[in-house]
Order: structure tokens, then C-alpha cells, then sequence
């Protein structure tokens, strides 16, 4: 690989260098003044990417430590919970839901496609037994943003939680957790927060908090009783990832810098930018609700997507994502918009794009026809 490589994958994404250099210095024990400090800290100015006066919980694990988090705090074995299924990530929550004995109901979208709200609103009024409804703010693998705010306003006139994975979105899409009515706000390190992987967030909502007293599922780890014991300390209940939160400190310092709504203006001009660009290459987007994260493009009929990408990051240094599952892999690519990617990085990355895909179409004489239907 060419280095350093420009990173345009939607996670990791890159970590902007002075973050690197304070995660490189000398660790401290976690148990003293010094580490509470920082972690009271981080707990408040989390609340402000969040846009919620909710606690937001720290885990030291991956996003979808935090999703599982999200389903057994609140929910009893054999519980119904509407999953809206529109790409590989919002599946997952179906997967998590089944192996805790959960009864998750389907809501399939195809890929591509944003959820209606009113088909949440006829499934919920068809089944008053529905305790949660679990949708994406962004849906990774293919690039579609939810109306989030139109659901809440839905789900919120019932007595079940909404659950919104924004792993990805956080950060770069819009997501006003309290006023769009979000019980459950479930998000990573790795994504807009400009981190290394290995820590998962989850807002709670006052309506969340008073269900978790209700709960029956076993959990121990994630178990939101020993958080909200340890954070009123400014602390957390098992070892910390020490050096991630130093340096989400300093991730959230430079957030505020910049502004929470000037980031989400700069990545949706950037998420236009890259859309107009694959557009006048000849391309078709794949979703149909553009996301301000990442944005989603059909590779043309006759090159293998993931050939492309492997091209681009072993001989060229562009690193870009590739789809996900039999009915996106080698079909897609996914260029990520948010966090530390600025305008120059995307620049450079479409014309390596724009460059590759002219070598392969020469090699191979396939037309400018898009492979996805």
C-alpha cells in the first residue's frame, strides 16, 4: 500500500493528528481524581453531539456492543420489537434480537430506500403489542439517510422506545435526540468522533429509563444499573479504555471548535460535492435518501466493485469501501464523507476513482451502464 493512505472509508475514519499524538503519551491509573475529571467531562460534552440532556453512556466496546445494550436494558424475553430492515446494519438488529429471545418484527425496505413513516405508524397501530421500534439514522451499507424525526414524532404518541442506530450518522447527519423524541441513541468511536474503534455510546431517555426497571433479560457487562451507579461519580463501573477516552476528549474539544451545525453544513456540502462528481462521471447513486455521511454509487456493468477498490488502496492509496451482503458486494463503492475527510482528501479520491474506473472500462470495454438495477 501506498502511505499514508487517504482514508475515505465510512469507519475508520481518519484521526486527525493531534488526537494521535495525546493518545501516544504516558498512560495513568483510571481509578483517581485525574481520570474522573476527564471522564465527568467527556460525559457532558457528549450530550452536546447528541443535542440531549439524556446521560450518555460510555462502554468500552464496538457499536454493536452498544445496539445489544440498547435491546437488553429494556426488554423481557419474548418481547415484540419492529426492526425497519433496510441494509446489512439494520439487520443486525433482528439477529441480536433473536438471540435474546426476543420476537423482532420485520418491516423490509429494499436496499436503497429510506422507511415511510406512515408504514411504521400502520405497524405499530396494527400491533399495540410492539415495545420498540429500531431504525438507522444513516444505514451504512448502502448509503440511505431515515426520516428520524418523522418517525419520532410517530412512536413517540405510543408507549414504545425508538431505537436509533447512529453509528455512522452521528456527527454528520442531523439527529436532535431530544426534540425528534429518540429514547435509545446508540453510536462509536470510530465514525464522526474521529477516534480509533473501541468505544460505544448509548443515549437514555427519561421514558427509556423508567422501562429499564421493567426488564427481565439477563445481562451483566452492559448492565445499565452499574453505569448509572458509577457515572453519577464520574465513572465507570469496569476498566475504561483509558487512551480512547483521552483522546475523545480531545475529538470533542475540536467538535465544539468547530461547531456542531457548521460540521453537519460541511458534510453535506461535501456529501453534494461527491454526488455531483460521481454523477458527471457517469454513475448512478445507489440510495434514493442520500446520507450527509457516506454516499453510495453503482460500479459500472462488467468491473468487479471489488477489484476496483483493491486497486485503489494497494497501487493507488485511495481507500474506499466496497458493498455489503450477496445483493450490494462488488456491486457498490461507498465513499465516506464525515469526520477529519475534508474537501481536498474527496478531491483526490473521486479523480483516483475517475482514473481506475477509466484503466478498467480500457482493459475490459465495458460501457458507462451501471451494474446495480
Amino acid at each position: 500500500m501506498i502511505n499514508p493512505a487517504i482514508l475515505l472509508t465510512p469507519g475508520p475514519t481518519p484521526v486527525p493528528e493531534a488526537i494521535r499524538k495525546l493518545m501516544a503519551e504516558p498512560i495513568f491509573h483510571h481509578r483517581t481524581p485525574q481520570y474522573r475529571k476527564i471522564f465527568g467531562d467527556v460525559s457532558e460534552r457528549l450530550k452536546k453531539v447528541f443535542l440531549t440532556e439524556n446521560p450518555v453512556y460510555t462502554f468500552a466496546g464496538s457499536g454493536t456492543l452498544a445496539m445489544e445494550a440498547a435491546l437488553v436494558n429494556f426488554h423481557s424475553a419474548g418481547d415484540k420489537v419492529l426492526v425497519v430492515e433496510n441494509g446489512k446494519f439494520a439487520e443486525r438488529f433482528t439477529l441480536i434480537a433473536k438471540a435474546f429471545g426476543l420476537n423482532p418484527v420485520s418491516l423490509k425496505v429494499p436496499y436503497g430506500e429510506a422507511p415511510a413513516p406512515r408504514q411504521i405508524g400502520e405497524a405499530l397501530a396494527k400491533d399495540k403489542d410492539i415495545r420498540a421500534v429500531c431504525v438507522q439514522l444513516c444505514e451504512t451499507s448502502t448509503a440511505v439517510l431515515s426520516d428520524v424525526k418523522a418517525i419520532g414524532e410517530i412512536v413517540s404518541k405510543t408507549d414504545a422506545l425508538l431505537i436509533v442506530d447512529a453509528i455512522s450518522g452521528l456527527g454528520a447527519d442531523r439527529l436532535e435526540t431530544d426534540k425528534w423524541h429518540v429514547d435509545l441513541v446508540i453510536s462509536g468511536s470510530q465514525k464522526a468522533l474521529m477516534l480509533p474503534p473501541g468505544l460505544a455510546f448509548l443515549s437514555v431517555s427519561p421514558k427509556a429509563k423508567a422501562r429499564m426497571a421493567t426488564a427481565k433479560l439477563p445481562r451483566y457487562y452492559y448492565d445499565l444499573r452499574h453505569y448509572e451507579k458509577s457515572i453519577a461519580d464520574n465513572d465507570t463501573p469496569w476498566t475504561p479504555a483509558l487512551t480512547l477516552v483521552l483522546g475523545l476528549q480531545k475529538s470533542l474539544e475540536m467538535i465544539e471548535a468547530e461547531g456542531v451545525d457548521n460540521i453537519f453544513r460541511r458534510c453535506a456540502e461535501n456529501a453534494q460535492y461527491t454526488r455531483d462528481t460521481l454523477q458527471k462521471m457517469g454513475l448512478k447513486l445507489f440510495s434514493k435518501a442520500p446520507s450527509s455521511t457516506v454516499t453510495a454509487a453503482c460500479v459500472p456493468e462488467g468491473i468487479d466493485g471489488e477489484k476496483l477498490c483493491k486497486i485503489m488502496r494497494d497501487e493507488k492509496g485511495v481507500v474506499v469501501a466496497g458493498g455489503q451482503g450477496e445483493q450490494m458486494k462488488g456491486k457498490i463503492i461507498r465513499i465516506c464523507h464525515m469526520g477529519a475527510i475534508g474537501r481536498k482528501e474527496i478531491e483526490t479520491g473521486l479523480g483516483v476513482l475517475e482514473e481506475t474506473l477509466k484503466e478498467m472500462k480500457s482493459s475490459s470495454g465495458s460501457s458507462c451502464c451501471c451494474s446495480c438495477k
